[in-house]
């Protein structure tokens, strides 16, 4: 075979083994790209589930009798769980000082009436010194004394890293009735619940 000849069909060779070699490049990026927009949109579809997922109410059931406590308050008194005997009481356990959303929540709970009429208390629990939380209650217009709790409440009612921070309860109601059971519970990482929403809750149960 002539040598020019023997030299276009090397050539050729050459392209073809080129060709096989881009289209094996080709279809390994396009099988790359498929695994990659296969794993963003898992990542992605995870991600608005866990926002969702944290957005709503987690609730909890009946558990017994409630946890005994004593604590102080910001009126520089002491309150105990069991004063309340013989009527339903709500703990409304929060992040406490620095979180608006949390105090402006309790200043609302105070003006829904229902409350009141359905002889509900509410006690609001927060791991601060009085020195710390009064001017977010000032500030709101708060007059209901915050229980002081130095974090022994807020685990015994497992309401602790809750929230957006550490040892520290997140957004929560526990509701006692009027035997000292609790009854019902509900965390709120939206860090809000309708004050007549939480009512509704509450009666429904007692």
């Amino acid at each position: 075979m002539p040598s020019n000849q023997r030299t276009t069909i090397s050539r050729r060779q050459q392209l073809r083994d080129q060709r096989a070699r881009e289209s094996a490049k080709e279809t390994k990026r396009r099988r790359l790209f498929r695994i990659a927009t296969g794993l963003l949109t898992t990542l992605i579809v995870a991600l608005v589930g866990f926002g969702l997922w944290s957005a709503r109410p987690v609730e909890g059931g009946p558990s017994g009798q409630a946890p005994a406590f004593t604590l102080p308050t910001t009126a520089g008194t002491t309150v105990s769980l069991a004063d309340y005997r013989g009527q339903p009481v709500i703990l409304y356990f929060n992040e406490g000082a620095g979180c608006g959303s949390c105090t402006q929540q309790m200043a609302l709970i105070e003006q829904e009436p229902g409350f009141a009429a359905a002889g509900i208390t509410v006690l609001p629990i927060v791991m601060n010194t009085a020195a710390q939380i009064q001017p977010d209650l000032d500030r709101f217009g708060v007059t209901t004394p915050y229980l002081l709790d130095d974090g022994t409440v807020s685990k015994a009612y497992d309401t602790l890293d809750k929230g957006m921070h550490p040892g520290l309860p997140g957004h929560g109601f526990v509701l006692i009735d009027a035997d000292g059971n609790q009854v019902w519970e509900g965390n709120y990482p939206s860090m809000w619940l309708d004050p007549a929403e939480l009512l509704n809750e509450a009666t429904s149960r007692l």
